[in-house]
């Protein structure tokens, strides 16, 4: 497959969506280097940054909540910034005076969750689906599992097979899912949240970061679309909510 992918061009949020035909494709590379580099040093200084300490077995984690919740508000203030003023934002260009802000729910610990992840030894390589007919592949890496509420809940976990060579993105993992909010308070097609290969039997998945697809704000991108079998049956109030254009 001859398939470009496109970076956002806001910290942490590397986007698994692509423009519609070929030549889009080929200007958004040519023109998202700079954002590829920042959005990968990015990615790694917020880990560093972040002080987490992991209890013991499945669950939430333990971090320092005022140094978390500080971060996480600078990150969202940076996004906003971009997709209001950047070249590469999502948002239409006639639509942008108008745009002031995404919509979050608030910061909360409770939702950074350390996973107990099941690595498949022989994984398989996926076709997914998208809103367009574009299947890109993934590695199917393996099973999430974590407790909230009570309740045991797992979702799978992927790699992107055109971003998994590229330089910092080699421990880059993509988890597509839906929740009990999906369709009222968050998007109608599921939401991303992204972690990092880890030298352990667990796995930091922080919905803190939930994104949307770029086709929540224009239909011209091609987004992976969340299997069937990764939703969740608790409501995730945590990361972005339902676009709303002002």
């Amino acid at each position: 497959m001859n398939e470009i992918l496109s970076i956002s061009p806001f910290f942490l949020y590397p986007a698994f969506n692509t423009l519609g035909n070929k030549a889009e494709r080929n200007n958004f590379a040519t023109n998202s280097t700079n954002y590829y580099n920042m959005t990968r040093i990015a990615g790694h200084l917020v880990f560093f940054f972040l002080i987490f300490s992991t209890l013991p077995g499945q669950g939430q984690t333990s971090v320092k909540v005022s140094d978390f919740k500080k971060q996480l508000l600078e990150e969202r203030a940076l996004k906003d910034a971009d997709f209001k003023t950047s070249a590469q934002s999502p948002i239409d260009d006639t639509e942008k005076a108008d745009f002031k802000r995404l919509n979050y729910f608030k910061p909360s610990t409770a939702w950074v969750i350390n996973a107990r992840i099941e690595k498949y030894q022989t994984p398989d390589t996926i076709q997914m689906r998208t809103t367009t007919e574009r299947l890109p592949l993934y590695i199917v890496y393996g099973k999430a599992s974590f407790n909230v509420k009570g309740k045991v809940h797992e979702l799978t976990v992927f790699r992107n097979v055109g971003l998994m060579n590229k330089p910092g993105y080699e421990n880059y993992l993509f988890i597509p899912f839906t929740d009990e909010t999906t369709g009222n308070q968050t998007y109608g097609g599921g939401r991303y949240v992204d972690a990092y290969i880890e030298d352990s039997e667990f796995l930091t998945i922080d919905f803190n970061r939930a994104y949307n697809p770029y086709c929540v704000y224009n239909k011209k991108y091609s987004c992976p679309i969340p299997p069937s079998g990764n939703h969740l049956s608790v409501k995730v109030n945590a990361g972005e909510k339902l676009f709303r254009k002002k």
